[in-house]
């Protein structure tokens, strides 16, 4: 995957960032990097290999999953977004 300028600002709409014009040449080249790390480890053979943490058998093994609900920090929280409404966080839409 080629990570060029227009891709970069599709990331800055999505993510809702801007990056200035003086450090856009090296994210680009830090994100290629990373892609390209990425694809390396699609190079491996782990046709043998059993996942050492997976939630294939149900539930997950590290805690029993118990919802709760807290009105305070759910205030707070919404009280820190950027928007908010009837409890959610209101956001961009990014699928057209």
């Amino acid at each position: 995957m080629k990570i060029d300028n227009e891709l970069l600002q599709k990331l800055e709409k999505l993510s809702s960032l801007k990056i200035s014009d003086e450090k856009r040449e090296g994210v680009i080249n830090q994100l290629s990097e990373i892609v390209s790390f990425v694809e390396n480890l699609n190079e491996l053979n782990l046709d043998g290999e059993e996942a050492t943490c997976s939630t294939l058998s149900g539930g997950t093994p590290f805690r029993e999953d118990i919802p709760s609900v807290n009105n305070e920090i759910i205030k707070t929280i919404l009280k820190h977004a950027p928007q908010s409404e009837s409890g959610f966080f209101v956001v961009p839409k990014i699928i057209e």
